[in-house]
């Protein structure tokens, strides 16, 4: 499955300040062959969002461990609608109960992977969401 250079931005975004486990996966993607940018602790949607624009990566993701994740998904899809950035594939991770997560899933969010998805499959699950979507 060829895919080419996949470009990604991890994101903390709001109060949660752990992040340990995206470091973990910024690795894991790097790892993997992809070129990674992690923003750090406690950015804002718009943040995030002007990030992934600038940068044109293929893939936004946000992990969010401190529970607003039903907040933050809306605003960082309306952003990128508004900056024409719909192609942008965006992953949630974390920790989220089973309903959110079928409901984010429900509202775009490509691919749900929580807390206890290898690192293994998070790069693959990212190459497959990739191939799918094809060039941009």
């Amino acid at each position: 499955m060829e895919t080419g250079n996949i470009r990604a931005i991890i994101a903390k975004v709001g109060l949660d300040g752990h992040d340990r486990g995206v470091k973990i996966v910024a690795r894991a993607l790097r790892d993997g062959g992809m070129d990674v940018i992690y923003t750090g602790l406690h950015r804002t949607p718009e943040e995030v969002v002007d990030a992934a624009v600038q940068e044109d990566v293929d893939v936004l993701g946000v992990s969010i461990l401190s529970g607003a994740h039903m907040t933050i998904f809306p605003k960082i899809f309306k952003l990128l609608t508004e900056r024409g950035a719909e192609d942008i594939i965006v992953v949630g991770g974390g920790v989220m109960s089973d309903e959110d997560a079928a409901a984010l899933k429900a509202m775009g969010v490509a691919a749900i992977l929580l807390q206890d998805t290898p690192p293994e499959l998070i790069v693959t699950t990212i190459r497959e969401l990739v191939a799918a979507r094809g060039p941009r």
